[in-house]
């Protein structure tokens, strides 16, 4: 690995991101920093704007804005080819065209009639990657020269920062020697060792606050039981240094990384037989995973995709409680290891979505902290965790409006271990004016508005019971401010007729549609949750849950007017071939809208069937 030479030219495919019809944004990663040529007839003549971003000795970030050169807009809502060479000579992108097709396409998207949405994907879950169905759907359309759906959203979890399959902490450390990834110092000490010495351990290592340090008001202090800063129960792998969090990105969406990696020759011999034999089952499911990602990829290369962030991207938990920040933010350490997955995303997932009009600057700055190395982050620290600009606004119709409800949060002065309101005041009024005057809309929030009121109850007991990092209480009724203001909006009479809430989060999937009980206007909302791409939640769990729902919270339950959205009537739709609401198999979205109203909804699993949801029989 020490000649470049050696390396693929591209370590990624090329990925459509942000388009729109005043600029274009594309990323891809190559082993060489040298500028890159993007042509396309159907654009007509336009400029290129060029930025690169290097990761490591063969690791450089390409980013490219494509802007038109006269005042006529891109053209939009139709397929645009496009091609990529170096000095010249075209590369060969076949590996990337869709089944039956001799380029790469995508579509600038602005009347939006079709359109594919999920969260939520774990390398090393068993499910299948649901990815690969939304490839093969988009593929199929596009050899019948029918309505394809014009952008991927993702709203959240793209990586799992927190839990990291064992294989995976192996070919991370594996892929950061072979493409040279500039490493920042070590922040725990015991992690110089190499990771096969820490596998399955890394939570004994990561930050604490030590028992004496708390507060004598909690409990902690007087059991004498030391806070942990990252409280995922699967953070045995968590990521820490900066360099970890590029190469997981990297595995999560290139097979040619994979390549450099031989996820064959990944072994781990333990004296432990339940370590042991997790890293068999994990590197089973991430050999699958593998195996499909050179169809993920023809999919990035031939649709607009958008995302957001949940808490995953970084940690579990991010931002939870007032408490929970206060001990990360007061820790260095942990306050590093949030840095990175922010940084992370920002190179990742960040730049892409607002076609760089805030996140340049951002990543300008990185860039210049990062000429010598890694070995000064913490300059950079303060400057990632202020940015305040990671929601988006794309003006498609319906418009969509994507939230960022991890880092506007609205916390809680009185008790710091109570939630944090998923959006504070400012960012709801910014939500409402944007709302303002819309007859349609289209919201991202990761997490559900109008989530299942059975599982945000036992939610409420365990927060009730001051353990909210418990169950994750990660709803948006979980917070009085925030709930009441949120419904506040949604019942004006100057806001959209029909608003459209994609969420992901919760790992089942479901759609609600929601009216208020005391209005004169007729308008409605649907909760369209996708999750996840590849996460499910526990099957026989959640039938359970389903039943308990069903039976407390039915369309006359006088329960219903003790939640915080009594106010709002859901009705819960069910899939067309069963009595049940609520479903668990991997899956991506899609929606279907005719007149920017929703006309269908749909779930293509993993496993290639689908599941239609029936938009007029409710209960």
């Amino acid at each position: 690995m020490e000649n470049s030479v050696t390396l693929p030219l591209l370590l990624t495919g090329p990925m459509i991101r942000r388009a729109e019809p005043s600029k274009v944004t594309l990323f891809f990663v190559s082993r060489q920093a040298h500028p890159f040529d993007v042509s396309s007839e159907p654009l007509g003549e336009f400029s290129q704007s060029h930025h690169v971003l290097q990761l490591g000795g063969h690791c450089f970030c390409h980013y490219y804005f494509l802007t038109p050169n006269d005042d006529k807009p891109f053209p939009v809502d139709q397929l645009i080819d496009y091609q990529l060479s170096l000095e010249g000579e075209s590369l060969d992108l076949s590996p990337y065209y869709l089944e039956g097709q001799s380029q790469c396409a995508f579509v600038i998207p602005k009347q939006l009639n079709s359109m594919l949405h999920g969260s939520c994907r774990n390398p090393h879950h068993e499910s299948k990657d649901a990815l690969i169905s939304a490839s093969h759907f988009l593929a199929s359309k596009r050899q019948q020269a029918s309505e394809e759906p014009s952008v991927l959203i993702m709203s959240g979890d793209q990586i799992y920062a927190d839990d990291v399959a064992g294989p995976m902490l192996l070919a991370i450390e594996k892929l950061i020697d072979a493409l040279k990834l500039f490493k920042e110092p070590c922040l725990l000490e015991p992690l110089g060792y190499g990771s096969s010495q820490t596998l399955y351990k890394r939570d004994a290592f990561l930050p604490t606050t030590k028992w004496h340090e708390r507060s004598k008001l909690e409990l902690g202090y007087w059991l004498r039981r030391d806070l942990e800063h990252f409280t995922s129960l699967k953070s045995h792998n968590h990521l820490v240094h900066i360099e970890e969090f590029f190469a997981l990105y990297l595995l999560t969406t290139s097979a040619a990384c994979w390549q450099l990696v031989e996820l064959d020759t990944l072994t781990f011999d333990s004296t432990d037989p339940d370590h042991q034999a997790k890293f068999v089952k994990e590197k089973t499911h991430i050999a699958e995973f593998v195996t499909g990602l050179p169809i993920v990829e023809k999919l990035f290369a031939n649709i607009s995709h958008i995302t957001m962030f949940d808490d995953h991207d970084v940690t579990d938990d991010w931002n939870l409680t007032a408490g929970w920040e206060q001990a990360v933010y007061s820790n260095s350490v942990s306050k590093r290891i949030i840095a990175n997955g922010l940084i992370s995303y920002l190179v990742f997932q960040g730049l892409g979505n607002d076609g760089g009009e805030y996140t340049l600057t951002l990543l300008t700055q990185f860039n210049k902290h990062s000429e010598n190395g890694y070995s000064n982050l913490n300059a950079f620290d303060k400057q990632i965790l202020a940015f305040d600009k990671w929601h988006y606004c794309l003006d498609t119709q319906p418009k969509i409006i994507a939230l960022d409800t991890r880092t506007h949060r609205w916390r809680n002065e009185t008790d710091f271990n109570e939630p944090s309101g998923l959006l504070d005041w400012e960012q709801l009024v910014e939500l409402e004016n944007n709302l303002t005057g819309l007859e349609e809309a289209i919201l991202i929030s990761p997490a559900p508005v109008f989530g299942v009121k059975s599982i945000e109850a036992i939610q409420a007991i365990f927060n009730f019971c001051g353990q909210p990092l418990l169950v994750d209480v990660e709803n948006w009724m979980a917070h009085e401010g925030a709930a009441r203001k949120l419904m506040q909006t949604f019942k004006r009479a100057d806001t959209p007729i029909e608003t459209l809430i994609l969420s992901g989060d919760v790992h089942y999937s479901f759609c609600f549609s929601v009216q208020s009980r005391f209005s004169n206007r007729d308008n409605r909302i649907w909760q369209l949750t996708a999750s996840g791409i590849k996460n499910e939640f526990p099957k026989s769990l959640l039938n359970k849950l389903n039943t308990l729902d069903s039976i407390l919270y039915h369309p006359s339950s006088p329960l219903n007017f003790f939640t915080k959205r009594w106010q709002m009537k859901v009705h819960k739709h069910r899939h067309k071939e069963s009595s049940k609401h609520l479903v668990s198999d991997s899956a991506i979205s899609l929606v279907r809208l005719e007149n920017e109203r929703l006309t269908k909804y749909q779930l293509l699993h993993g496993d290639g069937n689908i599941t239609e949801f029936d938009l007029n029989e409710k209960s």
